[in-house]
């Protein structure tokens, strides 16, 4: 997996609006974070949030249960992941991304 294709999947990720036609769904998202996250920095390295932040126990549970997997595990898993969702999507706009990430 290339440096080049993750960014480009970041990018693609991060630029989608919310109300536009590709939606990945909570689940997709964190894994879009969790996979991000152990590219970027690796294992979890903070404390797990207080009993009332959900959206931050989601998310630290989400990311410390891919420790150990390697950097380039992790941007391989996130490409794959978005290219799924894409080719799911069928519409000329996730046809513009796979085209672009599969150029990458």
């Amino acid at each position: 997996m290339s440096q080049t294709k993750f960014d480009t999947a970041v990018k693609i990720v991060q630029s989608l609006p919310k109300d536009g036609p590709i939606k990945p769904s909570q689940d997709d998202q964190l894994l879009f974070y969790k996979y991000y996250k152990q590219a970027t920095i690796g294992d979890c390295n903070t404390a797990r949030p207080g009993m009332l932040d959900f959206v931050g126990k989601a998310k630290w549970d989400a990311w410390n249960g891919v420790k150990g997997t390697s950097k380039e595990e992790a941007m391989k898993k996130y490409v794959e992941a978005l290219l799924e969702i894409l080719k799911k999507t069928e519409n000329e706009e996730a046809k513009k991304y796979v085209a672009e990430l599969e150029a990458a």
